[in-house]
């Protein structure tokens, strides 16, 4: 097992159960999370014959980037190769200069079952789950890249994968990063998006976790979510919106929905006024997010000024909306992208040594 899959109660029981005392499970962590240790030898303050044993017993797999690329405006994507060959990408998205926000997007399986249309995640479709020590690399490989003088400060559940379709995982990682012992990362700066699975989000909701929510929402009804959302035959937009409100309940914390913009699809005259009969009662936003073409699917982007349009009459309905600046936009940044590219044969791969 890899020694990231464990919780810190975890370790402290395995260190027990070899003769070792509770407190060395601090100073393991203090390696992982802390000191960016990459091998048991790295953990001095450790005796030998502890990380002789840990090596034994551990893995401690590394970080192997088959592709890293950086954007214009900063932005870095990193494409993860993972030991049995399978890709994920996790990306690097700092702010402005003056906003002090730095954020690391994680994937959470490999491919997607869901199949968005208008998603390159979905394309090759689901190979399997990711661990918690996967998805774990991503985030410390993300946190040391982003280095000290802008330290990553949040962590968004958007990369590739349906994060409540590997949600005892996903959890398990969510205490890891908000863990002070790891990541420490606080809560209400880690957000989980979801297409919609109404059981995970109402039993997310009952978990003591303040962390925020996003639903990939992107339609107005049923039959225009129904044209891009496969979810929504299984989980209609009325069961969805119940469990927003559910989950906003318990919360008392705003909801964001994320809301693509397609020419003809989701950007229409009747648009604006059944959002805004959807929201009724509940704290939310919407972001606006411009169509990012992907070869497979032949939807339009709207114009800007069309977009500008779209979301003044958002804003006369009383739903505040921001249109999404597009990041990384020179490297794939979107969801899924640069791993889809990747398996068309457009990269080479290449060794953490080398894009480290």
């Amino acid at each position: 097992m890899d020694i990231r899959n464990l919780s810190f109660d975890e370790l402290a029981q395995y260190l027990i159960s070899i003769g070792e005392k509770p407190f060395r499970a601090g100073q393991v962590f203090e390696w992982l999370y802390k000191k960016d240790a990459s091998t048991f030898e790295d953990m001095t303050t450790l005796s030998q014959p502890l990380r002789a044993r840990l090596a034994a017993d551990l893995r401690f797999t590394p970080a192997v980037i088959a592709d890293q690329q950086k954007s214009e405006d900063g932005t870095t994507k990193f494409l993860f190769e993972l030991s049995d060959g399978q890709h994920v990408e996790a990306v690097l998205i700092p702010s402005g200069p003056t906003a002090g926000r730095t954020t690391a997007c994680i994937s959470t399986q490999v491919g997607c079952k869901f199949g968005c249309r208008f998603c390159a995640s979905g394309v090759a479709g689901w190979k399997r789950n990711l661990s918690t020590a996967e998805i774990m690399t991503q985030v410390l490989y993300v946190k040391r890249a982003a280095g000290k003088k802008r330290p990553l400060s949040h962590i968004v559940f958007m990369g590739i994968g349906e994060p409540m379709d590997n949600y005892d995982v996903l959890l398990k990682s969510i205490h890891l990063i908000n863990s002070g012992k790891a990541a420490h990362i606080a809560a209400r700066r880690i957000t989980v998006s979801t297409s919609g699975v109404v059981p995970k989000i109402l039993k997310l909701a009952e978990q003591d976790l303040q962390i925020e929510l996003a639903i990939s929402l992107h339609g107005y009804d049923n039959p225009s979510r129904d044209v891009l959302m496969p979810i929504n035959t299984k989980y209609p937009i009325e069961k969805l919106m119940e469990a927003c409100r559910a989950y906003g309940a318990s919360k008392r914390r705003q909801i964001t929905f994320e809301y693509i913009l397609i020419k003809g699809v989701t950007v229409t005259p009747e648009a604006p006024a059944a959002l805004k009969k959807l929201f009724k009662g509940l704290l939310c936003k919407m972001n606006l997010i411009p169509y990012n073409p992907v070869a497979e699917y032949p939807h339009q982007c709207p114009s800007h000024p069309e977009m500008l349009a779209f979301r003044s009459e958002l804003e006369k309905a009383g739903i505040h909306a921001t249109i999404r600046t597009p990041r990384g936009k020179d490297v794939n940044a979107a969801c899924g992208q640069l791993r889809h590219a990747h398996q068309k044969g457009n990269h080479m791969a290449s060794s953490f040594d080398k894009n480290g």
